[in-house]
């Protein structure tokens, strides 16, 4: 028996600077979850960009969620959605987008990205700077 195991509780901490915009990313290349139809194992790579407010989800909590999909059928689309429903309860972002890509299967790879925006947030300008001068 592992020491710990896979969990759909996701746990959270203030952010250390909820003051500012600033973007989280995370990467998970090894999720994995079961074809609903067939049984057979589906892989992606998910990125998660997130623009916390008040709260941010912790690491750990956030691979043993992960983990909790290995043994379950879904397809594609309603994984990559509830993944997004699920942080969203759990922290509030200002801003949250996930992005899956599924690898191929019988010829066919898969992109599904969800996004989540708080009411009334607008992210800030993007700051464009000169071409330094040779």
């Amino acid at each position: 028996m592992p020491p710990t195991q896979p969990s759909k509780e996701l746990q959270v901490f203030p952010n250390p600077a909820p003051e500012r915009d600033y973007v989280i990313r995370f990467d998970v290349p090894e999720f994995t979850c079961l074809c609903p139809l067939t049984g057979q194992p589906d892989f992606a790579h998910f990125t998660i960009e997130i623009v916390a407010d008040k709260l941010c989800v912790e690491l750990k909590s956030l691979k043993l969620y992960f983990w909790s999909y290995r043994d379950e059928g879904a397809f594609h689309e309603k994984v990559t959605n509830t993944i997004l429903e699920d942080i969203v309860k759990a922290i509030q972002p200002r801003f949250l987008r996930i992005h899956g890509n599924w690898f191929v299967r019988g010829g066919i790879g898969t992109h599904v990205t969800v996004e989540h925006r708080a009411k009334g947030w607008k992210p800030a300008a993007p700051v464009v700077l000169p071409a330094p001068q040779a």
